[in-house]
C-alpha cells in the first residue's frame, strides 16, 4: 500500500528539486568549518547552530565547494548510530538488536533522507517506460512496490551485515559503521560530479556540480578516515575492498541514471549512498573471516 510522504520535512526530493540560487561563499573565520556545518544541515536533522559570520544558516549550500567536507559530516551523522551499536553490544542485547538500534538512530538523524531517495529511484527506474515517466514517478510522494521492496532489502542487508560483523569483531563494528557512513557519502558524489541535472528546474541545476578540487579533497579526507580506522583495528584489506565496492556501486547507479533518466537528481544521490553503504558493509563481511 502506498504511503504519502509529501508532508515530511527534509525529503530528498524537496531538498533537491526546489529551484534556488547558491549562497555567496562563507564569511566565517574558517570556511571548511562552515562547509561542514552546511553538509550537516543538508544531509541530516542535527541541530547545527549558526556560526560566526553566517548570514543565513538555512540557505542552500553551494555544492561546488561544500561537499569537500562530506566525509567528516558522514562521521558526525554516523556517530549516534555507532554509539548506539557499541552501547547495545555492551549491554548484552546481542548483534541483531544492536544492529537494528544502530540503524534506527541513523534513520532518525537523517530523517530517512537517503532511504527516501532509494525508494523513489526504485519506483521510477522499475515502473517507468520513458525518461519523462520515470522522473514523474520519482517525484510522486507515494511509495510503490519497487520502493517498498528496496527499503526492506536495504535495511535487511545492512542489519544483517552489521550483526555478522558484530559477531566477528565485537565493538569494532562501530568503527565499521562510521567508516561506511563516510565512505558511502563520498562515493555518492560520483553521479553529482559526472552527470548533468535530469531536470532543468531543480536545485541540482541551480547549485552546480562539485569542482575537481572539491571532489579530490572529499576523497582525500575519506581515505584519511579509512586510514584512522585501520590504526584503530579494522583490517586494511577489508577497508580497501569496501572502498572499491562502494565506488563500483555508485558508478553502476550513475550509469543506470544516465541511461534511464538522462542525468542525476537528489533521489539518485540518495540511492547511490544507500547502495554504496550496503556494498561497503558486505565487503567488510567478506574480507573479515568468521
Amino acid at each position: 500500500m502506498a504511503t504519502d510522504r509529501s508532508a515530511e520535512p527534509g525529503r530528498a526530493e524537496d531538498r533537491a528539486d526546489d529551484a534556488f540560487e547558491p549562497p555567496p561563499p562563507s564569511s566565517g573565520p574558517w570556511p571548511p568549518l562552515a562547509d561542514l556545518a552546511a553538509c550537516l544541515r543538508f544531509y541530516s536533522r542535527l541541530p547545527v547552530p549558526a556560526l560566526p559570520g553566517e548570514t543565513d544558516r538555512h540557505a542552500a549550500p553551494d555544492f561546488r565547494i561544500v561537499p569537500r567536507m562530506l566525509p567528516l559530516a558522514g562521521l558526525v551523522i554516523g556517530l549516534p548510530g555507532a554509539v548506539a551499536l557499541a552501547a547495545a553490544l555492551a549491554l548484552g542485547l546481542g548483534p541483531f538488536l544492536a544492529a537494528t538500534l544502530a540503524l534506527a538512530f541513523a534513520t532518525l538523524v537523517t530523517g530517512a533522507l537517503h532511504e527516501d531517495g532509494l525508494a523513489d529511484v526504485a519506483d521510477g527506474f522499475g515502473g517507468g517506460l520513458t525518461p519523462a515517466r520515470r522522473l514523474e514517478i520519482m517525484r510522486d510522494s507515494r511509495i510503490g512496490a519497487y520502493g517498498a521492496a528496496a527499503l526492506v532489502l536495504s535495511y535487511a542487508l545492512r542489519i544483517g551485515a552489521l550483526a555478522t560483523l558484530a559477531d566477528r569483531i565485537g565493538w569494532r563494528v562501530a568503527l565499521a559503521l562510521l567508516a561506511a557512513a563516510a565512505l558511502s557519502r563520498t562515493a555518492a558524489l560520483w553521479p553529482l560530479c559526472r552527470l548533468p541535472p535530469a531536470r532543468p528546474d531543480g536545485a541540482a541545476h541551480a547549485v552546480g556540480r562539485p569542482t575537481g578540487a572539491t571532489h579530490a579533497t572529499a576523497w582525500a579526507l575519506c581515505l584519511a578516515v579509512l586510514a584512522i580506522a585501520v590504526l584503530l583495528g579494522l583490517p586494511w584489506l577489508g577497508l580497501t575492498l569496501a572502498a572499491l565496492t562502494a565506488f563500483v556501486a555508485a558508478w553502476t547507479l550513475t550509469r543506470m541514471a544516465a541511461r534511464l533518466v538522462g542525468g542525476q537528481t537528489g533521489d539518485v544521490i540518495g540511492a547511490s549512498q544507500q547502495m554504496a553503504e550496503i556494498a561497503a558493509l558486505l565487503a567488510l563481511v567478506i574480507a573479515i573471516p568468521a
